[in-house]
């Protein structure tokens, strides 16, 4: 696991979230985000940009699939920190090749630093019925 791509991945949901609260474009919400930050490593910008950008194109999907598995909560019930976390973490079980343990665990984290004192149980119970319906060859754990 790279330290790079954990941060990238805590500004990707840092980003995330200011875009859902301010319900902006992502061009401009982007530009506006990485001027309050000092510079940032480029690799981690990148990587942060690819997720968000990931995310948003896939929303849809990603949205229903949390729906999908969260039978007691409506996206728009959950804790803006809590969904946003959920979305990437999703975005990276469906979309790339980080393995699901790794995908997982980060946004466990993510939750923990971020979210409520609940909201790694949350996400954990979350991506476990997400991941129990990927493929078993994207299940594998040795990945």
């Amino acid at each position: 696991m790279s330290l790079k791509r954990t941060r990238a991945r805590e500004r990707a949901l840092q980003a995330l979230y200011q875009i859902d609260v301010a319900a902006e474009g992502i061009d401009d919400a982007l530009s506006r985000f990485w001027k309050s930050f000092e510079p940032v490593e480029r690799e981690v910008m990148e990587d942060a940009e690819g997720f968000v950008r990931g995310v948003a194109a896939h929303r849809r999907t990603i949205d229903d699939t949390i729906e999908g598995v969260s039978t007691n909560w409506r996206l728009d019930r959950m804790a803006k920190v809590d969904r946003n976390v959920l979305r990437l973490a999703v975005y990276e079980l469906l979309r790339t090749d980080v393995p699901v343990k790794v995908a997982i665990n980060e946004a466990i984290e993510l939750g923990k630093k971020y979210g409520s004192e609940s909201s790694g149980a949350f996400v954990n119970g979350v991506l476990d019925k997400v991941a129990a319906g990927l493929p078993p060859e994207r299940r594998r754990t040795d990945r």
